[in-house]
């Protein structure tokens, strides 16, 4: 016998004697052998003494044990795919074997990176609700988190009926990810127009792969779905951000996304047409996701106007304070985090070691933003004020995330410092020109500087990777590498985001403005929207949660005066 078996059963029996002896001792009548008696004090010592062996000798014996994994996963008979031919092949795989499992091997890394990805930016959901939230008023709290929270209901229930199909219905990641090509998209000539296959996942699309791409594809449109939540933020009333998160998820992200990342027209401009570069290049989703759900934040705050008290007779505008900014800070950081899958697990592939160069770059830009925009501020208003430095650093994640597979590590810097100064100017130009109130700032964090990552790409693109994209052979390449037709490209792209996007937007909020309303009454606006939308306040204990931010200081303290808060009187009280 070998001798580890018989180290365990001779440990067993000394465990099991003690047990045996009692039970004769009591059967016989005798007293116990207590620890006090010399018997009972041998019996136990005796006990130790074969227990102690046996645990030394087991660790004397586990030297077959495998520390360090060298021979963990190396029975290649595992390899064989057809186990009725194990015997006539030896118990040894074929060639071909070996390369099939190598196939699969290198599919399941990428489908499992594409996936952690997916949750990573999954969670920033939670990032754009404290943030969001951090930067409005208590006594909205809870509508605003329920947006943030309902969005992602409603987008994956889009999503799931025809979003997916008209974006992805003709994509082929089979190089990556093995992914089913469910159909032809529509066409004219030879350009693709909009794919139409897999609604409600149905047929071909119950497929691993497919699922895969879905949910990962999923979470960067609810996050586009998402912005202008921040932007309309105060004054918009639930059930018209309902109809809105079913339209943009439905609808608008995945007629764009199509031409953009699912083979459509924009991605053709490499091959087609003008063979400018590879045509539209949008590597994470600067314009597909960020620039998309900018635009649409500043038509639908410019439709739905601004909050009550915003702006006072002669257009000036005044700063309506966030309830809670370590909130905000937090959300900023857990967008961070999440960026990392964002932009990292774009690359479809954990075999693709050009995942550090992005996950290095996206850091890079943000670091960057960060102090760009509170040095900026700091010189401006001399303060470095905490809001627009989160917001900075926002800017500069939101710039890279279209060029982050491109470009040099100091290009990421550089993008992210522009980025940095254009979030400061572009929150200055859209309240005091445009006269939009976005509460949180989306509009210059995602619209505008989405715009410039778009640019970015057709400027500093050094043509280290991007070999085969959109079905261009060299690598991606931009302005100042030589290559003017790739700016060409995302100029193209540019425009034509912002007039669909513009167009879309702008018919669909004043259809809901003309139909069925976009915001809350002005009752519930100034007593806050927790109560009157939600019917539950965010803050019960807070008294100030149910009362206006401005109150002349002659009317005592807030709410607890006692004094009639009406819209009438607070419209009175900020025009003076």
């Amino acid at each position: 016998m070998a001798a580890p078996p018989v180290l365990m059963s001779v440990f067993a029996i000394a465990l099991l004697l003690p047990v045996m002896y009692g039970r004769y001792r009591r059967r016989s009548g005798a007293p116990a052998a207590g620890f006090k008696t010399r018997r009972g004090r041998l019996l136990v010592m005796g006990m130790a003494s074969i227990v102690l062996v046996g645990v030394l000798g087991g660790a004397a014996m586990a030297d077959n044990g495998d520390k360090d994994g060298t021979k963990t996963g190396t029975k290649v008979e595992n390899s064989i795919q057809d186990s009725a031919k194990a015997p006539e092949q030896g118990n040894k795989p074929t060639a071909e074997d070996v390369a099939v499992q190598t196939e699969k091997n290198r599919t399941s890394i990428n489908i499992t990176w594409l996936m952690l990805g997916g949750i990573l930016v999954l969670f920033m959901q939670a990032g754009f609700a404290l943030v969001e939230t951090g930067f409005t008023r208590a006594k909205n709290a809870a509508h605003t988190m329920m947006m943030n929270m309902v969005i992602f209901a409603l987008g994956v229930v889009g999503w799931f009926i025809c979003g997916y199909a008209l974006m992805f219905g003709a994509a082929d990641q089979s190089k990556a990810l093995g992914l089913t090509v469910l159909g032809s998209p529509w066409h004219i000539g030879s350009w693709n127009i909009l794919a139409h296959s897999g609604f409600f996942l149905g047929g071909h699309a119950y497929d691993v792969s497919v699922l895969g791409f879905f949910f990962f594809q999923l979470v960067f449109m609810d996050a586009t779905a998402t912005i202008p939540t921040g932007a309309m933020a105060e004054r918009w009333k639930f059930s018209s951000f309902v109809v809105w998160g079913l339209f943009a998820s439905m609808l608008l992200y995945p007629i764009y996304g199509n031409w953009v990342w699912g083979g459509g027209w924009l991605s053709q401009l490499g091959t087609l047409g003008p063979k400018w570069g590879h045509g539209a290049v949008d590597f994470a989703g600067w314009g597909v996701v960020h620039a998309m759900g900018g635009v649409a934040a500043f038509w639908g705050a410019k439709i739905l106007g601004p909050r009550i008290g915003k702006f006072d007779k002669d257009g000036t505008p005044r700063a309506i304070p966030g309830h809670h900014l370590p909130m905000a800070i937090l959300g900023t950081f857990i967008l961070l985090v999440g960026w990392m899958g964002f932009n990292g697990g774009s690359t479809f592939a954990g075999t693709d070691l050009r995942l550090t160069v992005v996950i290095t770059n996206t850091i890079l830009a943000s670091a960057f933003g960060c102090l760009s925009a509170m040095f900026l501020m700091w010189r401006l208003f001399g303060k470095p004020d905490p809001s627009m430095t989160a917001n900075g650093l926002l800017a500069g994640l939101v710039a890279i995330t279209a060029p982050c597979a491109f470009v040099a590590p100091w290009a990421a810097a550089v993008i992210g410092i522009v980025a940095g100064q254009i979030v400061v100017f572009a929150v200055l130009w859209v309240e005091r020109k445009a006269k939009v109130d976005d509460p949180v700032g989306a509009v210059a964090v995602h619209g505008a500087n989405g715009l410039w990552g778009l640019l970015a790409v057709g400027l500093f693109a050094d043509g280290s990777y991007g070999g085969g994209l959109n079905g261009v052979n060299s690598t991606v390449k931009g302005l100042f590498y030589g290559d003017a037709g790739q700016l060409a490209a995302q100029v193209t792209d540019i425009i034509v985001l912002v007039a669909f996007c513009s167009i879309m937007t702008i018919v669909f909020f004043s259809i809901m403005k003309g139909t069925m309303g976009m915001r809350s009454t002005e009752e519930a606006e100034v007593a806050g929207l927790d109560m009157p939308e939600m019917g539950a306040l965010a803050y019960p204990d807070f008294l100030e949660a149910q009362g206006p931010v401005f109150r002349p200081v002659e009317a005592g303290s807030g709410m607890l005066d006692g004094t009639p808060v009406s819209a009438a009187s607070l419209r009175e009280e900020v025009s003076r």
